[in-house]
């Protein structure tokens, strides 16, 4: 061979790797002459310079993989060479590449490299390598091919990964590269300890084999009657295949015997077993070709190696007295089992090569009964004569491919057996019975005398290609529906990895219809195994599709297929780490719920779904099993299931997600609702149940009620008003007079309350809103007219849930702000849906009844609990204000000026009264009812009831617009501040500091000034101890928020005064009472910014003049006031020297360790209430 022609890129050893390998170029050393380099060792099918080599080992095709890509003949071909031609090798362009740090450079030249099919170690080497993409000062790794930049290791960027952790599809299309860099690097160093693994496990195979002595083993060759010992691997081998044999014939239970027995072995994999060849086939394979008398592969097998040795210079051996290669026992060693991995590799091929070989035969044999079976077609073969031998031996070929396959190659075939002068000529099939069957074809043939060889080797120049996968699938076109179903189960598998994420849902169809249509089991499983993992993270509209295609899928397989196919595909993703996967297979558990069998309905899927439910930590995840969940309970009919779905419900209603709870109200209580109407145990369990966890809660609950729980279950309850009150109406005794016939008046809007999904839509759940609408005619009727004889299903409602429901709201505390709200929500929807005429005759009789609000029962009422309850504010809001007309509304202020004028003749607490305030006055419409209320409570007689409201003010004042408080408020309450009794006039104090609080107007403020004022400056009031008490608790509570004007003027120095007289009062107790008040109140002021000059002539004055009195009174107090008064003494000197601060909070100046000890030591000691001591601390927010 010319040096001419010697290819540089053949060889992978260069002077730069000699240089990094000192150690192992020893015995290698070449002359300034040798155009390839010494081999390396350990290199089996690498010769040294001066050694001749084997012709029995070098003529394989194969090469092993230790081989980094040395080709002999090109070595030998560069030795002779020499320096005929000097090239630099990529091998130094690399190293040159790699010191210089022009990594992507490197990258994009090994890329190169690769995809010519020449890969460099060097550069796999490196890439291949986390270390150098370590971000890290430390020690380089030790590698040899290491290769360090000017400043170390390189630093690993965002934008670097190793080569082998690329993974294009996701930087390309998925958009998370930041979050998922991590996982690439896990994974490729996953991928490293595997291979770690595959080399150890080689090892241990060498080892296991020679445990067997060699001497032994010749006994054994020598003596067949004695039976080799079995190996350890062969041992392993023979128990994975009898555990797989058992699990496949469904002996489970020997097969867990069996594992048990043999712990030490991983049956799920074959690696464990520890031999690095492919998995033989199953027992009931081998036992079927044992008798076939196949040899030993190691017989059968020939390897023969050739090399010309005409291109090694030097050469002088003739064929007659070939030399013995001198080759290592090592060396001879490693090439016998590259050889034999190479023989267990064919082996393989042979398997699957003979697996084609059955699946064509029973083709071949379908095709026989099909032709066999259709009415005999002649075929005319009238230009016979005119047919060339050749073409004659084509027709009575065999076919390769079954008959099942056009052959576009047989067009040129055809033209090439064809004579010269022939014009037209019918191309040759290769199946009897597809031509017999098919039209024929027939081409213009030119009237040329070209002679065959030639227009053969005229065609060849089109470069048309057959020999690839893809070109035998091109070259042939499937001619029948199987044939395409076949073609496209063997070619999506390579399609869908090289399309575009973004755009695989495109996909979905071919996939399904060949999934559909497929012979083949195992080709369908793969199908559907790509449907399920087409896109890795599918978004929701990627999701409908695919679950569009299962649905499709299901109706047209049937639910034999849909069990044995999909629901595998979704039980294997249960757990997929990405959500978008798992939720999947949460939405596939319920849109494929209709086309399951009814057994796999109740137990498989709904387990699949009841552990997705209890496991998954994605809200969405649990969201879309909640409402497959409300489907499968739409479809269930096992009565059985009743109980599993009600803790079904129970767990969801108490997820902790709100889209959970939304979800299992808008589909999983409808469905699950329905389902016990048609069980008859809607009103006879379900309500029941609930009902009576929420007594068991309140019982439980007497020192501290569980607000959540009360709120899960009572919601459940009102989802379930709608599906109540259609069995009420289906179940009537008009149900079978109701027609659709004549004008049908439409239903009002507001008839119903809004539903929160279809499934609470009454007219939903009936079938229509005509046959609601005729239903509703008949219902009120039946109320007004005849009643409510003979119907089971109303009556049950207002005999047995009302009063229960009634027992349990006079049970509830009227100070928890939110039961009231939630028991008040349920009430409206339940009046609102069962209709105005039963709320009037068969609701408010019940309240009315209980409550006893008749004037002659006033004295009575004294020791009526019951209007302490929440029974009075649940009944305000949530029956009387159903509905808004003018007789409800005059019900309602009737109610409201009876209870308070019955609590407050009674002097009962008023508890219940502010809750209905607070609950009316959260809405705008109601504030002028309201307000009507207390003006009747304003020109009352009694002054207890003046007293009232003047109280009820207090809460209605931070709800109103300041508009309805400068007309409505301020007057009334100006009217009450001048009341004869001195009760009712302190009872607006609180009132007064809260429009200070809120209000902005100046004019609306003064006017409240100057009535405080009068309040403090009043010769008459000097001695109002109780009045000073309430101004003083008024002036903390609403300090703080206050405008800064008001405070400074008017709150501090009153504080002050107050303080001061405080030092002369005589009676001790009011004393001590007074001063307990202004420590809340100055604690409460303390966290605002307070000037030098108020500081210094009102606020440390007042403080002195408290610490003077808790000095007496309460030492412990008088502790906390002097750190208070010596901080802010510090603060006022710290200003005085121009360390001015922006803000003089006393709260946050102690922080010094002496007062902050001081502070929390004495604050355990103190001997005044808990509530005052929380309440300091609540004000200093």
């Amino acid at each position: 061979m010319a040096a001419g022609n010697v290819n540089p890129f053949n060889l992978s050893d260069s002077e730069e790797e000699a240089e990094r390998r000192p150690n192992e170029t020893a015995g290698t050393e070449r002359s300034p002459s040798d155009g390839a380099p010494g081999p390396p060792p350990g290199n089996p099918f690498s010769l040294p310079a001066d050694a001749e080599p084997p012709a029995a080992l070098l003529s394989g095709t194969r090469t092993s993989p230790s081989v980094e890509g040395i080709s002999l003949s090109a070595a030998a071909t560069a030795a002779t060479a020499g320096n005929a031609e000097t090239r630099v090798s990529v091998d130094v362009i690399a190293a040159q590449l790699l010191r210089d740090q022009y990594i992507l450079t490197a990258l994009e030249f090994h890329t190169e490299l690769l995809e010519a099919g020449r890969e460099l170690p060097r550069l796999r080497d490196y890439f291949s390598n986390p270390g150098n993409f370590e971000r890290q000062s430390g020690t380089p790794p030790a590698s040899k091919d290491q290769v360090l930049g000017p400043g170390g290791p390189l630093n690993r960027a965002g934008s670097i990964s190793t080569l082998d952790s690329l993974d294009f599809a996701r930087y390309s299309d998925d958009g998370n590269r930041e979050s998922d860099e991590r996982v690439a690097v896990l994974e490729f160093e996953l991928r490293k300890a595997k291979e770690t693994i595959q080399a150890l496990r080689a090892n241990l195979t060498q080892a296991a084999e020679s445990e067997v002595p060699s001497q032994e083993r010749k006994n054994f060759k020598s003596s067949p009657e004695i039976q080799e010992p079995i190996r350890p691997l062969e041992k392993r081998a023979l128990n994975f295949l009898v555990n797989e044999y058992l699990l496949k014939n469904e002996y489970k239970l020997s097969s867990i015997t069996f594992s048990d027995e043999n712990d030490d072995q991983d049956f799920e994999l074959w690696d464990d077993v520890g031999l690095n060849i492919p998995k033989p086939p199953d027992l009931l394979q081998l036992y079927r070709n044992c008798g076939a008398a196949v040899t030993s592969p190691r017989e059968t097998v020939d390897v023969a190696v050739e090399v010309d040795f005409g291109e090694f210079p030097g050469n002088h051996v003739t064929q007659d007295t070939p030399k013995k290669p001198d080759l290592s026992q090592q060396q001879q060693t490693e090439v016998v089992q590259e050889l034999e991995y190479q023989i267990s590799l064919l082996n393989t091929e042979k398997q699957s090569l003979a697996e084609q070989i059955k699946k064509l035969q029973s083709e071949i044999q379908t095709l026989k009964r099909t032709v066999s079976s259709s009415p005999p077609a002649t075929l005319d073969l009238s230009s016979k004569a005119a047919l060339t031998p050749s073409s004659t031996e084509a027709l009575s070929m065999p076919p390769t491919d079954n008959g099942q396959y056009l052959d576009i190659r047989g067009v040129s075939e055809t033209e090439k057996n064809t004579e010269n002068h022939s014009n037209q000529s019918t191309s040759q099939p290769q199946s009897h019975g597809k031509l017999n069957s098919r039209p024929t074809v027939q081409f213009d043939q030119p009237n040329r005398k070209l002679s065959s060889a030639f227009q053969q080797a005229l065609l060849s120049f089109c470069r048309m290609s057959s020999d690839s996968r893809l070109g035998a699938e091109v070259s042939r076109i499937a001619d029948s529906e199987e044939s395409v179903m076949l073609m496209l189960g063997r070619c999506l598998p390579h399609i869908v990895p090289n399309v575009l994420l973004a755009k695989r849902e495109e996909l979905i169809p071919l996939i399904l219809c060949t999934a559909c249509l497929h012979p083949e089991p195992k080709e369908r499983d793969q199908l559907l195994h790509i449907l399920f993992n087409l896109i890795k993270r599918p978004d929701d509209e990627q999701r409908q599709m695919i679950l569009t295609g299962c649905v499709a899928f299901a109706r047209h397989v049937g639910p034999t297929r849909v069990e044995a196919e999909l629901l595998p595909q979704c039980w294997e993703q249960i757990n997929h780490k990405y959500p978008e996967r798992r939720l999947l297979v949460a939405e596939s558990c319920g849109a494929l719920a209709p086309y399951l069998p009814k057994e796999i309905r109740s137990s498989l899927v709904l387990s699949m779904l009841q552990q997705m439910l209890a496991e998954d930590k994605a809200d969405m995840v649990r969201e879309a099993v909640v409402k497959s969940l409300g489907i499968i309970m739409g479809y269930i009919d096992d009565p059985d299931k009743y109980s599993q779905g009600f803790e079904l419900m129970l767990l969801s209603l108490g997820d902790p997600s709100e889209r959970v709870v939304s979800a299992i109200h808008q589909v999983f209580i409808p469905a699950f609702a329905a389902w016990t109407t048609e069980l008859g145990t809607l009103q006879t369990a379900l309500i029941p149940s609930l009902l009576a966890r929420i007594e068991k809660l309140l019982v439980q609950g007497e020192h501290g009620l569980d607000e959540h729980k009360l709120h899960m279950f009572l919601s459940a309850l009102q989802s379930l008003i709608p599906p109540l009150f259609a069995l009420v109406l289906q179940n009537a005794p008009f149900t079978s007079r109701a027609k659709l016939h004549g004008d049908i008046p439409t239903i009002e809007v507001t008839r119903f309350p809004r539903p929160a999904s279809p499934l609470q839509d009454v007219a939903t759940i009936i079938g229509s809103r005509e046959m609601l609408s005729v239903l509703l005619l008949l219902y009120n009727h039946q109320l007004e007219h005849e009643g409510t004889t003979g119907w089971d299903s109303l009556l049950w409602v207002v005999n047995q849930l009302l009063p229960q429901l009634i027992e349990i709201v006079g049970r509830i505390n009227v100070s928890s702000s939110t039961c009231v709200h939630e028991f008040s929500r349920f009430f409206w929807r339940f009046c609102r849906t069962f209709g105005k005429i039963f709320t009037n005759t068969k609701i408010k009789p019940q309240f009315q009844e209980i409550l006893r609000l008749s004037e002659e029962n006033v004295d009575a009422a004294a020791g009526n609990g019951i209007l302490t309850k929440a029974t009075v504010p649940i009944y305000a809001t949530g029956v009387l204000t159903c509905y808004n007309q003018e007789e409800d509304r005059k019900l309602l202020v009737g109610f409201l000026e009876d209870v308070m004028t019955t609590l407050s003749l009674s002097h009962a607490p008023l508890d219940s009264l502010k809750a209905s305030f607070v609950e009316l006055g959260a809405n705008p419409v109601y504030h002028e009812l309201l307000l009507t209320v207390l003006w009747y409570g304003v020109v009352h007689t009694s002054a207890l009831v003046r007293c009232t409201a003047a109280r009820m003010f207090e809460l209605l004042v931070k709800g109103v617009n300041e508009t309805l408080v400068a007309q409505r408020v301020v007057p009334a309450l100006i009217t009450l501040s001048s009341d004869p009794e001195i009760s009712v006039r302190i009872s607006t104090i609180p009132a007064f500091g809260t429009i200070m609080e809120t209000v902005t107007q100046k004019e609306l403020l003064e006017r409240v000034k100057m009535q405080l004022a009068s309040f403090l400056e009043d010769p008459q009031y000097q001695d109002q101890h109780s009045l000073h008490m309430e101004i003083i608790r008024t002036f903390g509570r609403v300090g703080p928020n206050a405008e800064p004007r008001f405070r400074d003027e008017f709150v501090l120095p009153h504080l002050h005064k107050l303080a001061l007289a405080n030092n002369s009062q005589a009676v001790e107790s009011k004393r001590i009472d007074i001063a307990t008040q202004l420590f809340e109140a100055y604690s409460a002021l303390s966290c605002c910014f307070i000037s030098e000059e108020l500081m210094v002539n009102h606020f440390l004055p007042g403080l002195r003049c408290l610490r003077a009195d808790m000095e007496q009174l309460s030492p412990e107090h008088e502790v906390i006031l002097s750190s208070m008064i010596k901080e802010c003494e510090i603060k006022v000197e710290n200003r005085g020297i121009g360390d001015a601060q922006g803000s003089m909070s006393i709260a946050s100046s102690l922080v010094g360790e002496d007062a902050k000890t001081k502070f929390l030591s004495k604050m355990g000691q103190l001997t005044t209430s808990g509530a005052m001591l929380a309440n300091v601390f609540q004000r200093k927010k």
